[in-house]
């Protein structure tokens, strides 16, 4: 096992600190990936997106994921994509990309495994967890493992599931109450696992039909008590 920091040790934040590559990711035009030219499904993904959503503002999310689920990660390129189909500036589509860290701006591994460092699980030995997990895989906060398996990555923004704490998400799901041993299983699973496929969309938001036991209910006066039932004469 290669000691920690073997692998692609000039991929470290430069300022030392675990965590800092979470920060803004800046995209500057004299600094393209390569030339990229989407599929017609994941074209086809985003122009359903745009159909989906009252603002093609709110379509830039999802139409993200569809491109880093296509190329592996999001670039420069695939960003103008988006804007064009969405009709948008690329100014913007860049700028929502660079806010959030779940969109990666290089190569990364086949599984993406992100453990929450925040305040809930670092209480539950999420950091001396972590630093078991860089020993075990023998990279670093934010490298990729030789064999291109596993991106490992730890993060302070919380992921919402502090009541499994010390947890981490793998690809789409999460897996939570982590001990050295889980950690392994999971690890050695995920090296013969094929890279994983995007959640299945979900319906369009429809509103709820009324019952007719909702349409029949008397409407309460504007001072909020309920009607009085007229008694019957005795």
């Amino acid at each position: 096992m290669q000691p920690p920091g073997a692998e692609q040790d000039d991929r470290r934040p430069a300022d030392g600190r675990r965590g800092g590559h979470h920060r803004q990711h800046r995209h500057h035009p004299g600094r393209r990936g390569p030339l990229v030219s989407l599929s017609q499904a994941t074209v086809e993904k985003i122009q359903d997106y745009a159909r989906r959503y009252p603002s093609a503002q709110s379509a830039i999310l999802p139409a993200l994921w569809a491109v880093q689920h296509e190329v592996g990660y999001v670039t420069s390129d695939g960003m103008r994509e988006v804007a064009q189909h969405l009709g948008l500036p690329a100014s913007l589509v860049e700028a929502t990309s660079s806010f959030y860290s779940m969109y990666l701006t290089r190569p990364e591994g086949r599984h993406d495994a992100v453990m929450c460092v925040n305040v809930a699980c670092a209480l539950r030995g999420a950091e001396e967890l972590f630093a078991y997990c860089e020993q075990r895989l023998g990279i670093r906060d934010g490298q990729t493992t030789s064999d291109g398996a596993i991106t490992l990555r730890s993060t302070i923004e919380c992921l919402g599931a502090c009541g499994g704490a010390p947890m981490m998400q793998i690809d789409h799901r999460f897996e939570e109450d982590l001990t050295p041993e889980r950690v392994n299983a999971i690890f050695e699973r995920l090296r013969t696992e094929p890279a994983p496929s995007p959640e299945p969309p979900r319906p369009a938001a429809v509103p709820p039909t009324p019952t007719p036991a909702a349409k029949a209910a008397p409407k309460r006066p504007a001072g909020g008590s309920r009607p009085r039932e007229k008694k019957a004469d005795t």
